[in-house]
This record gives structure tokens, sequence and C-alpha cells, in this order.
């Protein structure tokens, strides 16, 4: 299983980071030690920028390799949220000097999950909302038409470069509004106003 990341998939957040739009999905890899199931979070020792970043996530329902983007919906049929955590101040250091994120990134429990699974066929996916909220307080709303690419085109793209597999998950991108967490923080989101998941920072 690998856990494939979409950047800048929100205009408002490329925004906020004044960074570009994108001409075509930029992705990233987290390894699977990433994955964190609805547990508490620790905030790790080597960063004192720690963001979140709630996401859309969505779950391969079979390998694929070269997918047409009019076929890619048969790849998937459960969506659910996550966060996408991310050492800030690591990840400055290392665009300044021209080096590569991974571990601003793809540290240990960096990608927490809900439990929950949404089935597209009981949802209108097109209008869907999705919330976060940090200590009872909104930080985050996204909705899935405000995507710059869709779950369809981002699997046709990924899936020139790399085979997906079936329970590999693609994070689909963070809207606007991420920030810094801390110890103490309860994190939750909810997904057309149905919570998701709740997580404690320790």
């Amino acid at each position: 299983m690998k856990i494939i990341c979409i950047g800048r998939n929100y205009a408002e957040h490329a925004k906020e980071l004044n960074n570009d739009l994108p001409e075509e999905p930029l992705f990233f890899l987290k390894p699977d030690t990433a994955l964190l199931k609805e547990k508490d979070f620790y905030y790790p020792n080597f960063t004192n920028d720690l963001h979140f970043e709630c996401e859309i996530v969505v779950k391969i329902d079979k390998v694929g390799k070269n997918i047409e983007q009019k076929f890619a919906n048969k790849y998937y049929s459960e969506i659910t949220l996550g966060i996408d955590f991310t050492a800030r101040d690591l990840q400055q250091k290392c665009k300044e000097k021209g080096l590569p994120w991974e571990k601003a990134k793809g540290f240990d429990n960096s990608a927490p999950i809900s439990n929950k699974w949404v089935k597209l066929k009981d949802i209108d996916f097109a209008s869907t909302e999705f919330c976060f909220f940090q200590n009872n307080e909104q930080r985050q709303q996204g909705f899935t038409r405000d995507m710059i690419f869709n779950i369809d085109e981002i699997i046709a793209y990924v899936s020139k470069f790399i085979t997906l597999k079936t329970g590999d998950l693609i994070f689909t991108g963070t809207p606007a509004g991420v920030g810094p967490v801390a110890i103490g923080d309860i994190l939750r989101a909810t997904l057309n106003g149905e919570e998701m998941f709740l997580f404690h920072v320790k």
C-alpha cells in the first residue's frame, strides 16, 4: 500500500502559500508507515511548526496502469477524510536548499485517516462538502467542485507514472485555511455534516 498526495489542488490554498497554480497534477508519496488510523497523534520532536491539511482521501479498488480518464471511475468507490501533516519548518529549509522534502511530509503517522468510509453511490460527490475543526473552531471548508483536478483526472495522470494497486490511498489536496497545531489540540472533521474523525494531539 502506498499513499499518493496531490499538492496545490485548490486555488485558494495555492494562493495562501504564494504558489503558482499547477498546469498538471503535482504529486508526492508518503510511505505506509505514515498511515495513522484514528489514534492519538503525538507531536514529533523534530519540528516546531507542524501544520494540518485536511483532505478527501480516495481508496483504489483494483490494479491499474495507464488508466484512461473515462475509465478512472471504475477504480474507486469510497472516500474518507484524512490529514496531510506537514513539518513546515523542515519543508521550508529543504526548499531553500533545493533539496527533496520527504522528511517534512512522509514521517511516521503524518497521514491520519478516518476509520469510516463513505460509498460514492450514497452521496452526490459533485456537491460534497468537508470541514475541519481545531478545538471546535472551523479552520477549513472544502468543496469537491473547487478541485483544480478532479479524482478521475488525478487517477489518469498518476497512473501514467505509477501503477495503482488495490488499497492505495490518494490524498486529493487541501483547501485554504491550513495552520499550525499544538499539543493539546483536538482535531475533528466532517463530510457533508457527518463527523469522520477526531484526533487528540499529545
